[in-house]
């Protein structure tokens, strides 16, 4: 039942914390020890520092938990053997020590950071009240009960759901509230809540109806003062949402399928993030979970990676360069073993397809996910097979060096990997079951891989950890010795290799999204291009720490490419132009937005959020408000949970509610009967969320909210090799 939990501690302090926890359930309690470790040299040599921490218990859910302002701020939530009472372990001056606080509560979850103020944190109490600090742990004040689900929002708000009948398993009864003073006011800004999610300027909110276990979407831009419900084809209880990722500018969203057939459709939203438009259809998606291969890929702007099913019954991987408009299959690699005559005959054969979170929850030998990095320009490595379908066998690694358009062979069987020194270093370790003694690295972007035996005693690999950044020239290796007797950890400076400081001779300008040279718009993506300084491949030097891209933009005449399909439109196979759904011809797309009814008028085309092209294609759009009326605040708790006692009020909510039910009662049969049913209100059962880097989001089959990303772990366990 040992641990090893892994932290690093700000960006270019050499520092790293190591908590090695052994704990033992017992009649409902846990029992165990804690050792603290911790190195000032990227992990080249460690100290034992338990005693700042007292000796003190660490439970591995609480972890380490690092300020995300790298400010050198630490927190550990343990308790001492003697009273067994919690107490908090601060340190501001990355671990050198710590100061103790007792808490006055049994904490259910990690301490949850304040993004724009780290010495403010909150957290749940093994009772569900909501606690918060705002001078970095040393005195605490409880400022709600009944707590279901909480995390922060922007500009130190607060969001959080709560029951007032005392249990969170009552989820669509729950209300949501908001507080932008810390808990010393509160609003509510939703009721009958089921879940509700946070990402990029957008607040999802999945509401009950009333009308069995339906539940419909709901989204706010401004925090909930106003909401609209997300406009997306009708779906039954049996589906499911899932929101992908969402941005400042836009949202993706997964629509289940009916009949439980394991794929759905991606739609992708307006900028206010309540009109959205097919993107891709037949996306594989688990059933049982949250899995599925959709990534965002940081390295380049607007790319976007995952599979679909083909009619063949066949996953294949797609690829799309200007954020979900047109997507694509990979190219061949440029190096793979296919022969010319094979590729010919039958192209499919030797397609690539990258392997994601889909691939690992069909039990496939995948140790790590596609990663690239923002300050890593145009790289990409991720594992893959060649063949019609996704391989059954073990998967290579494959980079890409230009943001998805291209891809080389890179690694021979699954590997661990990392991305260093702003991409000027990319190093990998065999993942197999047999003791390991050698890394492999690159100084070219992959196209040229080197072997270094790092020990001349081979362990039994377990993970690889780098500072986070993509910006160190360290890499620590973790195992164990070959009799299993204890941990190990083996640190490897490149700084060593490459000693040289890179100069402005070693760089090269590189034009993104450069897919066909030959091209006027060549480059023209979102609406402008992009130019960078980049590392030359022939250059041995180092980026350093200081590192930043250079880059140069200009801007591009729109185009049909600069468009999403309006909804109700599509693009065809093989096409640029956006042609009407048979379905919705000749009929009128009305929706609510912002409290009255409207009419939405267009050509087919929406400009895709956040693209800046100017003049060019300008298909014609416009908007008409009609003069009916719509609820200006469908998700008042006033209008939801609560009525008046006064006999006036119930009167005038009878006559209300026959005159609304008659207006709901005509609308449907117009509906039904003149529109076939095709409602453009959002009807789902289950909401899941696949969590972006950064953002804040929650699964809806977690009742409670847990940051993750906090740390590293290794376990031990029989496969020694798994990391967990």
């Amino acid at each position: 039942m040992g641990s090893l939990s892994l932290a690093w501690v700000g960006h270019g302090s050499g520092v790293l914390l190591v908590l090695k926890t052994f704990q033992v359930p017992m009649f409902m309690m846990r029992f165990g020890e804690s050792n603290l470790y911790r190195s000032a040299d990227y992990g080249k040599t460690f100290q034992d520092v338990t005693k700042l921490i007292s000796h003190a218990f660490i439970q591995r859910e609480f972890g380490i938990m690092v300020s995300p302002d790298h400010s050198g701020k630490v927190m550990l939530t343990g308790n001492v053997a003697e009273d067994r009472r919690f107490k908090l372990f601060c340190s501001q001056d990355f671990g050198l020590s710590f100061v103790s606080n007792e808490l006055p509560f049994e904490p259910l979850i990690e301490m949850l950071y304040d993004p724009e103020d780290c010495n403010v944190l909150l957290t749940l109490s093994a009772t569900l009240e909501l606690w918060l600090t705002e001078n970095f742990g040393a005195t605490w004040r409880k400022i709600h009960n009944r707590i279901c689900s909480v995390r922060w929002g922007p500009k130190n708000s607060i969001y959080f759901t709560i029951n007032s009948n005392g249990s969170c398993n009552d989820r669509g009864m729950l209300e949501l509230r908001k507080t932008s003073d810390y808990g010393r006011s509160f609003k509510t800004i939703a009721a009958r809540v089921y879940s509700f999610v946070l990402g990029g300027r957008f607040v999802f909110a999945s509401i009950m109806t009333g009308t069995g276990t339906e539940r419909t979407m709901h989204v706010s831009v401004d925090g909930g003062e106003v909401w609209n419900m997300a406009q997306l084809p009708t779906i039954n209880h049996e589906q499911f949402y899932s929101i992908l990722t969402a941005n400042q500018d836009m949202a993706f969203m997964h629509v289940d399928d009916p009949g439980d057939s394991g794929v759905g459709t991606i739609y992708v939203s307006d900028d206010r993030g309540v009109v959205f438009s097919k993107s891709l259809e037949h996306h594989p998606y688990m059933i049982t979970g949250s899995d599925t291969d959709f990534t965002v890929i940081s390295s380049l702007r607007g790319v976007y990676m995952t599979s679909m099913l083909t009619k063949e019954g066949v996953v294949e991987t797609v690829i799309t360069f200007d954020r979900g408009a047109k997507w694509q299959t990979l190219r061949r690699p440029q190096n793979d073993h296919c022969d010319t005559e094979t590729s010919k005959k039958r192209p499919k054969r030797c397609r690539l397809h990258i392997h994601a979170s889909y691939s690992t929850a069909m039990t496939m030998d995948v140790p790590m996910l596609p990663l690239s990095q923002p300050n890593a320009v145009g790289l990409i490595l991720a594992h893959g097979s060649i063949g019609a379908g996704k391989s059954v066998l073990s998967p290579d690694v494959y980079v890409s060096d230009d943001g998805g358009y291209s891809w080389l062979f890179a690694l021979k069987g699954p590997h661990y990997y990392a991305i260093m020194d702003s991409g000027g270093l990319l190093v990998a370790v065999e993942h197999t079951k047999l003791p390991v003694n050698q890394i492999s690295f690159s100084t070219d972007e992959g196209q040229c891989w080197h072997t270094y035996n790092f020990t001349s005693s081979p362990i039994h690999f377990t993970g690889m950890d780098d500072e986070p950044g993509a910006r160190s020239m360290n890499v620590s290796l973790w195992g164990y010795s070959g009799d299993f007797a204890k941990w190990v950890v083996i640190t490897i400076d490149f700084k060593k290799l490459l000693t040289r400081d890179c100069t402005e001779a070693d760089y090269v300008q590189w034009l993104a999204h450069s897919a066909d040279p030959t091209g006027s718009n060549d480059g023209c993506v979102l609406g402008y291009k992009e130019t960078f300084l980049r590392l030359r491949k022939d250059s041995i030097c180092w980026n350093g720490r200081d590192y930043a891209l250079s880059k140069k933009l200009s801007p591009c005449p729109c185009t049909l490419n600069d468009y999403h399909c309006d909804f109700g439109y599509y693009r065809p196979e093989n096409s640029s132009e956006c042609v009407e759904q048979e379905e919705m011809k000749g009929r009128p797309l009305e929706f609510c937005l912002n409290g009255t009814t409207e009419q939405l008028q267009t050509s087919g085309y929406r400009k895709i959020p956040g693209n800046q092209c100017e003049g060019g294609f300008q298909p014609d759009r416009e908007e008409t408000a009609l003069k009916r009326m719509c609820i200006r605040n469908p998700l008042a708790s006033d209008s939801l949970t609560k009525s008046s006692s006064r006999s006036t009020t119930v009167i005038v909510l009878v006559v209300l509610a026959i005159f609304l039910m008659s207006a709901v009662s005509g609308v449907w049969l117009v509906k039904k009967y003149v529109y076939e049913g095709r409602f453009l209100l959002q009807r789902y059962s289950v909401m899941r969320e696949h969590v972006e880097v950064n953002k804040i989001v929650m699964d809806d089959d977690v009742p409670y909210y847990v940051e993750t990303g906090k740390a590293q772990y290794n376990e031990d366990s029989d496969q020694v090799s798994d990391i967990l």
